[in-house]
């Protein structure tokens, strides 16, 4: 049987997706799996090696670009090679109108979310097998329901895998246990300020830890530039591809991250991740894992780099790691 995954944004839906993957290759394992995916995440999706072939969309540059004649083209190469694979089903992941238009694309029956359960029930309309998930649930159990319930099985949903590992690559010059810290998110509100990273920055440094921070847009540049210059230890890592980026988040010994696709990627890579929300709400979006842990503001309040720390620390001693003892790093089970 072959079946094509339609999730096409953003990165942390994409990885919310990873542990459905991982329940299906254990109990259908007469099964392949394709996805289409926005461009920027192929390389994310590429981190699972049950995924074959990966279909490449740009949604959001082609509403920019609709009378463009390349446009259309790129849009017809991709009509024909999802008709060329011959999909038996399409499962849309992500309950969107403009998901379910691409799934049309692959001429194929197409299962996903009923109308009480998707995120935009007009996309039901073009769904041949609709099946319920309380949209109470987190997104991980939303989308693991989904997918038990088109492919024919119960999965242990008392268990969490991700199925990925990192990409090779690592943090040249630097030993010892690194922090890496991910202070760039898409909102303003979601952003922690900049003196909270430094003062994080300063107690890990403390610790024994190098502190790694990174930026992909200037605003996010000025931000990292800052803490290395107050935490002269911190290792100021350059605008990089995604991959390189992952390669080096999946060899850290902690992650600290604001409410960002990194930070779910690393604690679906079994990392000690410590998410920051302020202004999201991460019952059903935050990072799982059982070395993850998500502060959330309290309402006029703040979470003060000493709670992040201390909460790091426990994280941290749940894998038999202390971070006082100068250890470099764990192993992963």
């Amino acid at each position: 049987m072959k079946v094509l995954i339609v999730k096409t944004s953003s990165m942390g839906d994409v990885i919310h997706t990873f542990p459905a993957v991982e329940d299906a290759v254990r109990n259908r394992p007469d099964i392949s799996f394709d996805w289409c995916v926005e461009e920027p995440f192929a390389g994310i999706v590429a981190l699972h090696p049950a995924i074959g072939a990966i279909h490449k969309v740009a949604v959001r540059r082609w509403r920019k670009r609709l009378f463009d004649g390349g446009t259309w083209r790129e849009m017809s190469g991709l009509r024909r090679a999802l008709r060329a694979s011959r999909y038996d089903l399409v499962i849309d992941a992500q309950g969107l109108l403009k998901s379910a238009l691409v799934a049309i694309q692959a001429g194929a029956p197409i299962a996903g979310f009923d109308r009480a359960s998707a995120r935009e029930p007009s996309a039901t309309l073009f769904y041949q097998r609709k099946y319920a998930a309380p949209r109470d649930l987190h997104a991980i159990e939303r989308t693991r329901r989904l997918f038990g319930l088109a492919l024919g099985y119960q999965p242990d949903l008392s268990a969490l895998e991700s199925g990925i590992v990192p990409p090779a690559g690592a943090l040249r010059g630097v030993e010892g246990k690194t922090a890496f810290l991910l202070h760039g998110t898409s909102r303003e509100d979601k952003k922690w300020p900049a003196e909270d990273w430094i003062g994080t920055a300063r107690e890990l440094a403390d610790r024994q830890f190098t502190p790694v921070v990174t930026w992909s847009n200037e605003a996010e540049k000025k931000v990292a530039e800052v803490i290395a210059d107050a935490v002269p230890k911190t290792v100021l890592v350059a605008k990089s591809p995604l991959a390189d980026v992952a390669a080096i988040l999946g060899r850290s010994t902690l992650v600290i991250g604001a409410d960002t696709g990194l930070t779910h990627l690393a604690s679906a890579f079994g990392l000690p991740t410590v998410a920051i929300f302020l202004a999201t709400e991460p019952g059903l979006t935050g990072p799982r894992g059982k070395f993850a842990s998500t502060l959330l503001a309290p309402a006029g309040g703040k979470v003060t780099p000493a709670e992040v720390v201390a909460e790091a620390e426990r994280l941290l001693a749940r894998r038999a790691i202390s971070p006082l003892v100068g250890e470099n790093g764990f192993s992963r089970s």
